[in-house]
C-alpha cells in the first residue's frame, strides 16, 4: 500500500485543432455530459444514470464499448465505467469530471476538457476553435503514461473530426 501511495500521479495533455467551426460551435456539442457516444469514436454507450442534465454538478454518466472477441475466439468484453460531471463553466467553455466505478483498472482519474477560440493564427485558414483535453490520474495496472496520453490524443482526434463533419452537414 505504501509503495502505492508514493507513486507519481500521471498528468498529461492533447490539443487539437478544428479549422472551420468556431468554439460557439463546437462548445454545445461537449457541453451535453451525456453526448459523448456521438463524438469519441470508441465509445458504444453514454447515458445518464443520476443527477441532472441541465449542468447539474453531480451529474453522473455510464459509459460502455464494446472490444472485440480476441483471435483465439470468446466473446467481446465490454468496458464500462460511472464519470461524475464535478464542474462546468459555459461561459468560458470548459467541464470538468472524474472516474468513478469502472473495471477499467483506474483508481483515480479526473480530467478537463475547454474548448477555446484560436486567436491570432499565421494560417489564414486557421480561424476555428482548439479541443484541449487534460487528465491527473493514479497508475494503471497493465497501462504506462504514455499509453494513456495516447489514448487520449487518438480519442480527441477522432472527436475532432466527427465533430467537424456533423457541424458541415449541419450547415
Amino acid at each position: 500500500m505504501a509503495a502505492e501511495a508514493d507513486e507519481p500521479k500521471w498528468e498529461g495533455k492533447a490539443t487539437v485543432k478544428l479549422r472551420k467551426p468556431t468554439a460557439q460551435q463546437v462548445w454545445p456539442l461537449l457541453e451535453d455530459f451525456c453526448s459523448f457516444h456521438n463524438w469519441l469514436p470508441s465509445i458504444d454507450t453514454c447515458r445518464e444514470v443520476e443527477g441532472a442534465q441541465a449542468h447539474g454538478h453531480g451529474l453522473v454518466r455510464y459509459c460502455a464499448a464494446t472490444l472485440p472477441p480476441p483471435p483465439d475466439g470468446g466473446e467481446g468484453v465490454v468496458k464500462w465505467c460511472h464519470e461524475k460531471l464535478v464542474s462546468m463553466d459555459p461561459t468560458h467553455m470548459w467541464l470538468s469530471y472524474e472516474v468513478l466505478e469502472n473495471n477499467m483498472g483506474f483508481k483515480s482519474y479526473k480530467s478537463t476538457i475547454k474548448v477555446s477560440p484560436i486567436e491570432g493564427g499565421d494560417d489564414d485558414d486557421l480561424n476555428g476553435c482548439q479541443i484541449e483535453w487534460s487528465f491527473l490520474a493514479d497508475p494503471v495496472e497493465g497501462l504506462t503514461c504514455d499509453d494513456l496520453l495516447n489514448y487520449v490524443d487518438i480519442s480527441l482526434q477522432g472527436m475532432a473530426q466527427n465533430m467537424e463533419k456533423a457541424l458541415e452537414s449541419s450547415n
